[in-house]
This record gives structure tokens, sequence and C-alpha cells, in this order.
């Protein structure tokens, strides 16, 4: 198999971000189908899913539209005999719809809490369990390293917050066509860092990075940088900060010698540049994103084993 044609599918999904952003802007402004704003929800996902929860949950609290707490489905506590874990409603965002830990909340909350399903692939088993489903079939991908039905869903949420993503497309188009410098294809190591909304944006650009790339990456709270990660940073080594920059923190990358990424363009602009940053990174490393090492498009665990 060529270079090029190595990670076929994830190139090809990367590139329509901006289209299909645009399309999912339309459906969220069309649909009324999350929970109403002051509603307590609990948004779940896992893996790249549970980080677009993570999002999410912060810019719905952050806009003021209720408590809003993202988990793990792995470790989602849910409805729980204590009061501070009654939750109004339940958002699963999943692009597969198959994943064992998300059926399984569904299958509990069946009945006793109202539930809504954001998937891909609405010939799922989900569709049956959830009392609403968002459909975004058109941002479903081939590709088990995801890039576009995260970004969209998130997308889709930020835009019934009454968030404005407009910028986010119009920065993805350049940031999906532009080219991967030399420095960062030979890079040795990332970290990500975010702030508010954007720690999720980070700690999904880690996973890409290590799912694609077999990479040492790192993601954490910007604010936290500072407490001890910072040690690891040094030549031929990147940070890249999503969002708000703390205070000084680049006068203080300056001294490590470390490449430190920070731009104006919106932070789901960058995350699609980590998409295509990442794919070159695979390219020239003889790695196929599309079927990358020890994982498969969704994790179904096997109930008997």
């Amino acid at each position: 198999m060529s270079e090029n044609t190595l990670g076929a599918f994830m190139e090809e999904e990367l590139v329509s971000q901006p289209e299909v952003w645009q399309r999912a802007v339309e459906q969220a402004r069309a649909e009324q189908l999350l929970p109403a704003d002051g509603k307590r929800i609990a948004v779940i996902g896992c893996g790249t899913s549970w980080f677009m929860a993570q999002s999410y949950a912060a810019a719905r609290e952050s806009a003021g539209k209720g408590v809003t707490d993202a988990f793990a489905a792995s470790e989602a506590f849910l409805n729980s005999n204590s009061a501070d874990r009654q939750y109004d409603a339940v958002v699963a965002i999943t692009r597969s719809g198959t994943t064992t830990e998300v059926l399984e909340i569904l299958a509990d909350l069946k009945g006793i809490v109202p539930t809504v399903a954001i998937i891909g692939d609405i010939s799922s088993p989900i569709v049956e369990l959830a009392d609403a489903v968002v459909s975004l079939q058109y941002a479903d991908e081939r590709s088990v390293v995801q890039t576009r039905f995260a970004t969209t869903a998130l997308v889709y949420l930020l835009t019934s917050l009454g968030i404005d993503v407009q910028q986010a497309i119009d920065d993805a188009r350049d940031a999906v066509a532009a080219p991967v410098s030399q420095e960062l294809l030979d890079a040795e190591q990332f970290t990500f860092l975010g702030t508010g909304w954007t720690v999720g944006l980070a700690h999904e650009a880690g996973l890409k990075m290590r799912e694609a790339v077999q990479g040492w990456t790192e993601s954490y709270p910007a604010m936290e940088y500072r407490h001890g990660p910072i040690s690891i940073a040094a030549p031929g080594r990147v940070t890249w900060l999503f969002g708000a920059q703390p205070e000084g923190l680049d006068n203080d990358m300056v001294v490590t010698g470390a490449l430190y990424i920070h731009t104006d363009k919106h932070p789901l602009a960058e995350l699609a540049r980590v998409h295509k940053v990442t794919l070159e990174r695979a390219r020239v490393r003889g790695l196929n994103p599309d079927l990358p090492r020890n994982l498969t498009r969704s994790v179904i665990l096997d109930a008997s084993a």
C-alpha cells in the first residue's frame, strides 16, 4: 500500500468537515430534540464521544443552560440513590450506536429518565432504546479513527446552545487544506492543552495522535500544565493550546525550546488541523489510521466472556 493510500478514508472524512458542519448547524436550528434549558442533564460517551461530551457539558454550563455533567459511559453513576445524581435527561453520543456500555445505560434508564442519542448509524440497536434520536448519518465514517462524526456532533450541540460556529467552519476550510510542516511531521512528542469547553478538544487531539500514530501524546487543562507536565517540554516536542491562553504561558514556553502553537483560529478548526497533522504523521511512518493497531470501529463486549 502506497503512502498516499494509507488513511484514504480518514482523509476524505477530515477534509469534508467544514461542509458537514454547515449541514449540522442547519439541522440543529431546525430540531428541538435536546433537553430544554434549565434541565439537569448527564452526557455520556466512550473514547472520542466522551471527550465531545466534556466539551458540550462545559459549554452548556457556561452558557447558563443548566447543570451538565459528562461521564465515560463505563463510569457513569446515573440516577443512583443519591439525590445529587438525579438527572432530568441523559444525552448519549455514539457514532456506531453499538457500544456496549452506552447501550446498557440506556436500557437501564428506559422508561425512567428521558434519553437522547446522537448517532451516525441509524440502523443500530440504540434507536430502539433512546427516546429521541439525533441522526448524523451524513457524518458517519468508514475510518476507525474518528474525525468528522465527533466534531459534527459537537457543532450540532454548540449550535443548540445558541453558539455561532461560523468562524469554525470558515477557519476549518484552510486548516484541512494546509500543508503539514516538516517540524510537525518529525516531532517526537505532542502535548495538547485546553481551557473551558476546549479541554475536551485537547483530550480528543491527544487520543487521535495515540490512535493513528502510536505516539507519545499527553493532554491537560491549560492551567494544570505548569504544575508538572511542562517538565517534558523540550526542543523537538510540541505544545499545542486550544482556546484562551493562561497569562504568561507563552513566555514560559520560550524557555523550554519546544514548539508552542496557539493561534487566533477557532478551536474546532484547530482540531481539524490536528486531524490533518495526525494523518500525515501516520503516513510517513507507514501506519494506516483507517485500521489502527488493536482498535475496531466499536467496542462490543461479550457478556459471556
